[in-house]
C-alpha cells in the first residue's frame, strides 16, 4: 500500500510518539488493562498504521465490489441496489400460532421468513412419540406431516417470498413437505425460493440435533443438492453454519474455519458423486454467527469471502463467477444475550446487527431482548425488527459499499483471521479431514477450551458483561413475556391422528416400502421422500424407514 521509503518514515515517526506523547500520557494516565483482547481472546494492539498491512496488495487482496476475490463484497452495488433480506427466525407452539407470527411479521416489513423448529421434529419425531413428551412448540413450531406444513404457510405468497428452514437431520423430508404443500396450491417447485440449512457435520461438531451416521447423512445432503439443481433453480439446498459453532463457545477464528472446513467437505462430496461444481456451487450459502467484538466480527465476514473465493477457484476449478460467491445470512449472538436487565440486550443486538451489514450480510436476524427468558413476545420481535430497519434507513451506513476497507485495524484483522483459519485448515488436514477429525474429537476440544477461557474471563471478572458482574441491579422483570396456547398441543395431536385415520394407508405402505428400497441402494432418494409426504406419511414415519436402514449416529466418548 506504500513504498518502502514512506513505511521507514512512518516507522520511525511512530516510535518517536511512543517515547514522546504516548511515553508521557500513560506517566499520567495508565491504560485500564495490561492487555486488551477481543471477545475471541486475540490481542488487541494500542494503535494499527500502515505498518500492520504493509504487504497488502490491493488488487490481490481487496479489489473491488462484485470481483474476485470478493473481499469487499459479492455484488457491486450492495445495499445501494437492494437490501439485505430481514428474515426474522421464528416459530413456537403450534402451525397456526407459528403462522399467525409470520403475518405479524409481514405486516410491519419482514422480508423473508425463516422457520424455527421444535426438538421433535428437529430429531424426526413426531409430536405424539413419547421421547417428544413435554417439548412440543417449546423452542419452535412442530410439524409432523404435510398437514401442519399447510397450516403453517396458509395464506403465505411462498411462490413470492423466500423462506429458511432451520432443519437438519430430517432436512431432506421438512423439504419435501415444503414443496408438496406449494404444490398442493399450484404452485410448482421451479418457481420456490428458500434455504434449507441442512448441515448435518455442524451437528456432530456443535449441535448435536443428528439422526443417522455420516456416510448416510452426506448422501442425504448431495440429493437435495442434485434435486435442487435439477428441479429447484432458486432454492439454496444448505446453509453451511458457523452460527451453532459459536454459540458452543468457538472464537471467530474457529467459526471462521470451521464453517469453511465443512463446507469444502459437502463440495468435495458433490463432486465425489459425479456432480460439476457449478450446477450446484451457486446455491450453496452460509450462516454466520454476529458477536459483541465489532470489528473482529467485521473481519471475519471479509477473510470468509476471500478464502472461498480462492479455495472454490483455485482447489475446487469452478468456472462460473457465482460458484466463487460466499452468500451468507447472519444472525446476532444469541449467546451473549443476558437474562439480567434484558433491555439491554437491544443494545447488543444493535451493535452485532451493525457489524454483520458493515461486513457484507445478505440476511439477517435481530434476537429479541426477550430470548434468555422465553420465546420472543411481539413487542420484542418488532423492537428487532425495526433495529434493522432503522440501521437500514437511517444509519447511513448502507448508501456506501465496504465503507470500512481500508481500515488498519480491520484489514489486519481480517488477514490475521484468514491467517489463523489456513493454520486450522492444515490442522484438520492432517487429521484426514473433517469426518476423523470430528471422530477424533478435535473439534469438540477446541470449541470447549474456548468456552471455559471465556467464562473465566467472565467469573474473574477480567471480561465485563453489563447487568452481569458488573452494573448489577435487583429490580422485578418488567418486559411482558409470550405463553404459548395451551390448547396448542391437543388440536396438533388430534390433527395427527385425523391424518393417519384419512390418508390411503395401502398407498403410503407401498411409497414407505419403495423408500426402504431405494434407500438400501444408490439413488437419489428426494422422489421416494416426496412420494412418501405426498401420501401423508409423517415425519416420524418416514425418519423411522431410514433409521431402520441407516441406523443411528452414537457420539463417541471423548475425554
Amino acid at each position: 500500500m506504500h513504498d518502502q521509503e514512506t513505511m521507514v518514515s512512518i516507522a520511525k515517526a511512530k516510535e518517536e510518539w511512543e517515547r514522546t506523547t504516548l511515553h508521557d500520557t500513560l506517566a499520567k494516565w495508565p491504560e485500564r488493562y495490561e492487555q486488551f483482547i477481543t471477545t475471541s481472546g486475540a490481542p488487541v494492539e494500542r494503535l494499527y498504521t500502515p505498518l500492520d498491512i504493509a504487504d497488502l496488495d490491493y488488487e490481490r487482496d481487496l479489489g473491488f465490489p462484485g470481483q474476485y476475490p470478493f473481499t469487499r463484497g459479492i455484488h457491486p452495488t450492495m445495499y445501494r441496489g437492494r437490501l439485505w433480506t430481514m428474515r426474522m427466525f421464528a416459530g413456537f407452539g403450534s402451525a397456526e400460532e407459528t403462522n399467525a407470527r409470520y403475518k405479524y411479521l409481514l405486516a410491519h416489513g419482514e422480508t423473508g421468513l425463516s422457520v424455527a423448529f421444535d426438538f421433535p421434529t428437529l430429531y424426526g419425531y413426531d409430536t405424539d412419540h413419547p421421547l417428544a413428551e413435554g417439548e412440543f412448540g417449546k423452542c419452535g413450531v412442530a410439524v409432523s406431516s404435510l398437514a401442519d406444513m399447510e397450516i403453517l404457510f396458509d395464506g403465505i405468497p411462498v411462490d413470492e417470498i423466500t423462506t429458511s428452514m432451520t432443519i437438519n437431520g430430517p432436512a431432506a423430508v421438512i423439504w419435501a413437505m415444503y414443496i408438496a404443500a406449494a404444490e398442493k396450491r399450484g404452485i410448482p417447485m421451479a418457481k420456490l425460493g428458500g434455504t434449507i440449512q441442512n448441515d448435518i457435520l455442524k451437528e456432530y461438531i456443535a449441535q448435536k440435533s443428528w439422526l443417522f451416521p455420516p456416510e448416510p447423512s452426506m448422501r442425504l445432503i448431495v440429493d437435495t443438492f442434485e434435486f435442487g439443481s435439477k428441479y429447484l433453480p432458486k432454492w439454496n439446498t444448505i446453509s453451511i453454519s458457523g452460527y451453532h459453532i459459536r454459540e458452543a463457545g468457538a472464537t471467530a477464528a474457529q467459526e471462521l474455519a470451521f464453517t469453511l472446513a465443512d463446507g469444502m467437505t459437502y463440495v468435495q462430496a458433490a463432486i465425489d458423486r459425479g456432480l460439476d461444481v457449478d450446477s450446484f456451487a451457486p446455491r450453496l450459502s452460509f450462516f454466520f454467527n454476529a458477536h459483541n467484538d465489532f470489528f473482529e466480527e467485521i473481519a471475519k465476514f471479509r477473510a470468509a469471502r476471500r478464502i472461498w473465493a480462492h479455495v472454490m477457484k483455485e482447489r475446487f476449478k469452478a468456472k462460473d463467477p457465482r460458484s466463487w460467491w460466499l452468500r451468507f445470512h447472519t444472525q446476532t449472538a444469541g449467546c451473549s444475550l443476558t437474562a439480567q436487565q434484558p433491555e439491554n440486550n437491544i443494545v447488543r443486538t444493535t451493535i452485532q446487527a451493525l457489524a454483520a451489514v458493515l461486513g457484507g450480510t445478505q440476511s439477517l436476524h435481530t434476537n429479541s431482548m426477550d430470548e434468555a427468558l422465553a420465546l420472543p413476545s411481539e413487542l420484542a420481535v418488532r423492537i428487532a425488527l425495526r433495529t434493522q430497519q432503522i440501521i437500514a434507513h437511517e444509519s447511513g451506513v448502507a448508501n456506501s459499499v465496504d465503507p470500512l476497507a481500508g481500515s488498519y485495524l480491520v484489514e489486519s484483522w481480517t488477514n490475521r483471521l484468514e491467517k489463523e483459519a489456513y493454520e486450522y485448515f492444515d490442522k484438520i488436514e492432517a487429521l484426514g479431514g473433517v469426518i476423523p477429525a470430528i471422530e477424533k474429537g478435535f473439534f469438540q476440544r477446541e470449541i470447549a477450551a474456548s468456552a471455559y477461557r471465556y467464562q473465566r474471563e467472565i467469573e474473574e471478572r477480567k471480561r465485563i458483561v453489563v447487568g452481569v458482574n458488573e452494573y448489577q441491579m435487583d429490580v422485578p422483570l418488567t418486559i411482558p413475556l409470550l405463553k404459548l396456547d395451551p390448547e396448542g398441543e391437543r388440536r396438533q395431536r388430534e390433527r395427527l391422528a385425523r391424518v393417519r385415520r384419512e390418508r390411503d394407508n395401502r398407498l403410503l405402505q407401498q411409497r414407505l416400502a419403495a423408500l426402504r428400497r431405494a434407500a438400501k441402494g444408490t439413488e437419489n432418494l428426494m422422489p421416494y421422500i416426496l412420494d412418501a409426504v405426498r401420501a401423508y406419511g409423517t415425519l416420524g414415519e418416514i425418519c423411522d424407514v431410514l433409521r431402520e436402514v441407516f441406523g443411528e449416529y452414537r457420539e463417541p466418548v471423548i475425554i
